[in-house]
């Protein structure tokens, strides 16, 4: 999964150790990830932490096509240009089509971030476009701007 994540590895993010629901990824900040505080914006450690929770993927090690439901972070730290930020995701719990999942963002011993994400395992096999909005692709009842 990870070799076809283009925005993943585009920002340079590097998949160093996975196994059954855990992985380990790499990111160093570059000028274009700070923000105008000087410091990594959020939305870059958020994609590490969420990176790192895909290929723990966490929840997608057990089979079954996984996706993610739900993720919350806590910023603890600043992460600021050319830090090495090093994201651990890991499996606390699945039970049935769930799974909970925690990814936990630092630098070196200090903890820039908490991550925890939720996983649904999906059935069948993902569309070969995402890209296709017509209504056969929409969950039903569903609204949409264009079907209002």
């Amino acid at each position: 999964m990870f070799s076809a994540d283009e925005a993943s590895r585009g920002l340079g993010i590097e998949l160093l150790e996975h196994g059954a629901g855990t992985a380990v990824l790499r990111m160093k900040v570059t000028p274009a990830m700070v923000n105008g505080h000087k410091i990594t914006h959020g939305g870059y450690v958020f994609l590490l932490a969420d990176t790192a929770f895909a290929c723990a993927c966490a929840c997608n090690s057990h089979g079954p096509v996984t996706v993610a439901a739900g993720a919350d972070i806590t910023f603890v730290a600043p992460a600021y240009e050319g830090d090495v930020l090093v994201a651990t995701a890991e499996e606390r719990t699945r039970f049935g089509r769930s799974g909970i999942y925690d990814v936990s963002v630092r630098r070196g011993e200090d903890v820039i971030a908490e991550f925890r994400g939720r996983s649904r395992s999906i059935t069948g096999t993902p569309p070969e476009s995402t890209r296709d909005t017509t209504a056969a692709h929409r969950t039903p009842g569903t609204t949409t701007k264009e079907s209002r």
